[in-house]
């Protein structure tokens, strides 16, 4: 089916709106695919179309239940009588900067950080708008209380769409709260790996600079005919 056919319903057409405007697209396309096959020049609002880089926040509406619903549009496919736009507008965030190196304690530093993290009004607005089905509110709670391991797992999956920043009624960017205990995490309370210590002084001891050396001066044509092992 052509852009100019996509008025036209088939037996493999669905029935969709897109931003308003209905149109009939393949059954089994994605949202982001339907607005291609439709003629939507999208210039934001894509990115890895993999579910990954949350790029391409939504919202979308079924015939069967009113209710606003987000989801990735690389991610969900359309079905008939969906109805669905992007939210890929930019959400401002304050612009902060974590000096790991330099904190103490990254459980206290949250709250000169992130002081509004304190203000949650346990709404579960945060969790209700998360395409990814992130229990939101309850890792802002742990953040609040200190409970990073906890924290940081229920965020393992964020991708930073930003659909849980606007609907906060306490101005908390919950993402960014989350990515901040998934990094402290990291930093100052995972047991570190005595095999990656290790290695990583015998790279700060030069033990494999001449085997670097020898493989930066290798050709193109070289490096690809080269054995692995």
């Amino acid at each position: 089916m052509t852009v100019s056919s996509a008025k036209e319903k088939t037996s493999q057409t669905v029935k969709v709106e897109i931003m308003g405007k209905q149109h009939y697209v393949p059954e089994g396309l994605t949202m982001l695919q339907a607005m291609w096959h439709t003629g939507h020049e999208l210039t934001r609002g894509v990115g890895c179309l993999g579910g990954i880089c949350g790029a391409c926040p939504s919202k979308y509406t079924t015939p069967e239940d009113a209710k606003i619903k987000t989801a990735l549009a690389c991610q969900t496919q359309v079905e008939e009588g969906m109805s669905f736009s992007l939210t890929a507008a930019y959400y401002p965030n304050r612009k902060v900067v974590s000096d790991f190196k330099k904190m103490e304690d990254p459980k206290q530093e949250i709250f000169r950080l992130y002081p509004e993290t304190a203000l949650c009004r346990n709404c579960d607005a945060c969790t209700q708008a998360c395409p990814k089905g992130i229990d939101v509110r309850t890792g802002v709670w742990k953040a609040a209380f200190g409970q990073f391991k906890e924290g940081a797992d229920l965020f393992l999956s964020c991708v930073m769409c930003s659909l849980c920043v606007p609907v906060c009624i306490a101005d908390i960017a919950p993402n960014q709260v989350g990515l901040y205990m998934r990094r402290a995490q990291g930093i100052f309370f995972n047991e570190k790996s005595s095999h990656l210590l290790a290695r990583l002084e015998e790279i700060e001891q030069g033990k494999f600079d001449a085997e670097w050396e020898q493989l930066l001066s290798l050709s193109d044509e070289a490096i690809t005919s080269k054995p692995l092992a």
